[in-house]
């Protein structure tokens, strides 16, 4: 069969690219999304007999479109549909980190959460209880070094058992005030019933509320694909949904 897709998200200077090449080596290649001026960096790698292809995501501190970055990373999460998504979190800086993990998970279950430079962490004093974050979490969550190649097998072999569908997850979902949340209850239906189950519908509400325009763009344009696939009629999503 075809590689397994994993999408490697995370802010900057996470050690997210350490941990692409520590898995991909000279198995790599990279250019520009299409229609972007933004990088992609894509590579191989094979563990347990399987073959994986990695896909380093922009690295950014949301997925709120507000730059190309962002934009590029949301739409390969959303329409791409990778079978994992790898979210590389800096260890010493939890707090700034989680935000991004958690658009992540209002996105898609398919999610393991690598607390990576956990050395620099230890340095620190930092102690992270990974078993009870990942409880709180609804997801799996590993304890990496990228640089001193600590923890990349568990990772590797958590990532290999979600991809195979071993894994369930329930990830945290953010709840927001009674008046946004009753805002996301009366558009949802709407919105499902333009793109059906397929996609995040929860996810896509609340950046509609939020007057997200580049969602808007983003969907016709997957849409325009399908069709000319013959994947979808003639569905158009616009602002007055």
């Amino acid at each position: 069969m075809s590689s397994y897709r994993i999408a490697l998200a995370g802010n900057p200077n996470t050690g997210k690219s350490t941990l692409f090449n520590l898995l991909t080596g000279l198995r790599q290649h990279t250019g520009n999304w299409p229609g972007k001026t933004v990088i992609h960096a894509e590579g191989e790698f094979r563990h347990l007999d399987t073959d994986f292809t990695i896909i380093d995501l922009p690295g950014t501190y949301s997925l709120y479109s507000n730059s190309a970055d962002e934009e590029v990373a949301r739409d390969y999460i959303i329409f791409d549909k990778p079978d994992v998504t790898l979210v590389v979190l800096d260890a010493t800086s939890l707090e700034r980190n989680m935000n991004l993990a958690l658009q992540v998970m209002e996105m898609t279950d398919r999610v393991i959460v690598c607390l990576n430079l956990i050395d620099e962490a230890k340095k620190k004093g930092i102690e992270v209880d990974s078993d009870l974050l990942s409880k709180k979490l609804g997801v799996p969550v590993l304890k990496t070094s990228a640089r001193n190649k600590t923890g990349i097998k568990e990772l590797l072999d958590t990532v290999h058992e979600m991809a195979k569908g071993n894994i369930k997850t329930n990830p945290y979902r953010m709840t927001y005030s009674d008046e946004i949340e009753a805002k996301i209850e009366e558009l949802a239906p709407k919105v499902r019933g333009m793109i059906g189950d397929e996609f995040p519908v929860r996810w896509i509400s609340l950046r509609l509320l939020d007057g997200d325009e580049s969602i808007l763009h983003s969907l016709n344009n997957h849409f325009k694909k399908e069709r000319t696939k013959g994947g979808y009629s003639n569905v158009s999503i616009n602002a007055t949904t």
